[in-house]
This record gives C-alpha cells, sequence and structure tokens, in this order.
C-alpha cells in the first residue's frame, strides 16, 4: 500500500471517528501539511464519499449525516482484541446477549476468509477463564497456535524462559488456555517427552511444522494447567500444616499455588481441620506474608530457611506495633498492612496473580 493511499484511509477514519475535524487537527494527525489534507480530502470524493467541508471558527471536514460507510477493515490484531472482548462481555452477563452475537458476526465477516477461519479456530480451541482475562499477546502468534491445535499440526517454537534464556522447541500443541490474565499453550515438548506448559507471551515465533499428530485422550485442560503450577519444578519445596477450612486458605493459597490435603478430621464443630499444604516456589520471602495474613494457627513444616524469614518477618511487625503505642487498633493495623502485601508478594515470585 503506497504512503498517499495510506494516509486517504487514515483521514477516512479519523473523519468517520468524529463529528467535524479542522483541517489543522487532520494535519497534525496524518503528519502532513494542510494543502495535503485538501488533496487528499478531494480523493475521499472521488471515490463518491460525501465530505462536507464546514465553514467558521470551528470548522472543517465532516462526512455527510446519514452515510452509511463501507465495511470496516480490521487487522488480525484488532479483530482478535475485539472478539475477544465481546466474548468476556457475554460471559460476565446472565443472559445471552443477541447484539454481542450479531457483533461477532459482523466481525467475522468483515474479514478475509484465511483470518476469519484461523479467528473461529481460536475460539474453537481456546479454553478462556473469562473473568480474569487481562492481557492479549500477539494475534499472529494466537492464531497460529490455535490452527496448529485443530489441525493436530506440530509446532516449531521460539521461546525465551522465566531468565530469559533463548531456546527452540519442536512440540504438539494439545491446549490454549486464558487464565489469571494470561495466555498459556500446554504442549507436549517432543525433545523433554513430557508435557510442557509454555506461556505465549514468552514465545517469540510460532511456526507450523510438517505432518500430523494423532489428538490424546487427556483430562481438563484448565485443571492440568492449575496443577502444573502447583507442582511446577522450583527451588524450594514448603510444606505448612494449617489449621483453618479449606475454603479459607483457598482464599490466600488456591489451586495454583498448593497442593491441599486433609491430615485430621474435625475435632469439634467448631474447631477446624488441619490440612497439609505442599507448595513449589521459586523464592521464599513471599510466604511469610502469607500466613500472616491467613490468621489461624500455621506449622512450618520445611524448609528450615522459612523458619527463619518468618521470624524475621514477626520481628519486624512486633516493632510496628510496639512503635505505634501496642494499642490493639495499631496492631490490627499492622495486620492489615501485611494482609495487603500477600497479592503483590505472589506476583513477585511469578504465581497467576490478580491486580
Amino acid at each position: 500500500m503506497t504512503t498517499t493511499t495510506s494516509r486517504v484511509l487514515q483521514l477516512l477514519e479519523l473523519l468517520q471517528s468524529a463529528d467535524t475535524r479542522t483541517v489543522a487537527e487532520l494535519a497534525e494527525r496524518l503528519a502532513v501539511n494542510e494543502r495535503t489534507v485538501r488533496r487528499y480530502v478531494q480523493h475521499l470524493l472521488d471515490l463518491e464519499i460525501p465530505v462536507e467541508s464546514v465553514r467558521g471558527r470551528y470548522g472543517g471536514y465532516r462526512i455527510r449525516a446519514g452515510y452509511r460507510m463501507p465495511p470496516v477493515i480490521l487487522s488480525d490484531d484488532e479483530a482478535v482484541a475485539l472478539l475477544l472482548g465481546l466474548v468476556h462481555a457475554q460471559a460476565s452477563s446472565d443472559a445471552p446477549d443477541v447484539a454481542i452475537q450479531t457483533a461477532m458476526s459482523k466481525i467475522r465477516r468483515s474479514l478475509p476468509a484465511e483470518s476469519a477461519r484461523r479467528l473461529d479456530s481460536l475460539l474453537e480451541t481456546a479454553v478462556l477463564d473469562v473473568p480474569t482475562q487481562r492481557d492479549v499477546p500477539d494475534a499472529g502468534t494466537l492464531l497460529t497456535i490455535a490452527d496448529a491445535i485443530k489441525q493436530r499440526r506440530p509446532l516449531d517454537l521460539r521461546y525465551l524462559d522465566a531468565a530469559d534464556t533463548p531456546s527452540r522447541r519442536t512440540v504438539l500443541p494439545h491446549d490454549l488456555v486464558a487464565h489469571s490474565g494470561r495466555w498459556y499453550l500446554i504442549a507436549f515438548d517432543t525433545a523433554r517427552r513430557s508435557e510442557r506448559t509454555f506461556r505465549v507471551d514468552r514465545i517469540r515465533t510460532a511456526r507450523p511444522g510438517a505432518g500430523a499428530f494423532e489428538e490424546p485422550a487427556r483430562s481438563d485442560a484448565l485443571s492440568r494447567l492449575v496443577d502444573g503450577f502447583a507442582e511446577a519444578d522450583y527451588p524450594w519445596r514448603v510444606v505448612l500444616r494449617i489449621r483453618a477450612s479449606d475454603e479459607h486458605i483457598r482464599r490466600h493459597l488456591p489451586p495454583s499455588v498448593a497442593v491441599l490435603r486433609p491430615i485430621r478430621e474435625r475435632d469439634g464443630d467448631d474447631v477446624p481441620a488441619w490440612h497439609r499444604a505442599d507448595i513449589r516456589a521459586q523464592r521464599l520471602d513471599w510466604i511469610p506474608p502469607v500466613i500472616a495474613a491467613l490468621d489461624c494457627d500455621v506449622v512450618i513444616e520445611s524448609p528450615p530457611e522459612l523458619r527463619q524469614l518468618a521470624r524475621a518477618a514477626a520481628a519486624r511487625l512486633l516493632d510496628a506495633a510496639a512503635a505505634a503505642g501496642d494499642s490493639a487498633e495499631r496492631a490490627g493495623a499492622t495486620r492489615a498492612v501485611a494482609q495487603g502485601l500477600v497479592s503483590d508478594a505472589r506476583c513477585r515470585a511469578g504465581y497467576p496473580c490478580r491486580r
């Protein structure tokens, strides 16, 4: 597309998105002079698009009222962003919204056939944990992965791990999952001979390979993803004994962070059961704030290094309470501050989290 044609289309988009735009504003937005703007307007008039001149202090150009514009041309990135936004809106509603469904249909019809086909693959194969969806990675990468999953074709990935170490992987893609604000690819790594999870935003390139593979029998993708987080091969294994209900513990240690098992029955109606929480962690510094936020009986079984961190954190909290006069109100405020550190601490540790 030539520069002139591109800018004429940009001008058309600018005029569609506002009632009236001044010549000076259009010149600035298009990075051209006012004379060139007038020439671009003439191009639109030659295409029989009714651009009107508006005189006066706030004059400029506008599209004639009531004119039905040609179909909007969307890039793959724009189409993916729009459709996922509509999916989010539909899932957040109590009942299906006809307007949302028709809008999705119109967007798909506006795309070239190949782009529409790949977008259908994304909608058919992706597992969307919609309420927590936040970021959308490169649309081309998403569409390529979804297409490979649907056609059961291998993928050649160039990938950066958490330490920014580049690698090249050949994988058999199984599932594409959006969870806790990130997109993940679950795939069988042919070199490592095991199923692995890849963050899509760390995939630098994804190219389909030759051939096809049989679709494996597997369990729910979201469950496998969450279980994989809790059992990841991190340097530290933390074991806690916690005296609280499953529901209470899960508010601070979700399934993606800890494997939770009951180890003692309830002693009575008012006495909750004990649970053992098994946590794999890249770092230990986020765990003492979680223990404080649990606000119940907790025993650190391992590692010893965590006990030292917990003692140091407890000492700091006691110092903070003493400096405030040791009043009950101040001590409560100190506990609230500790609880507020939990989310950020988990995020810094690399776990899926909400902000």
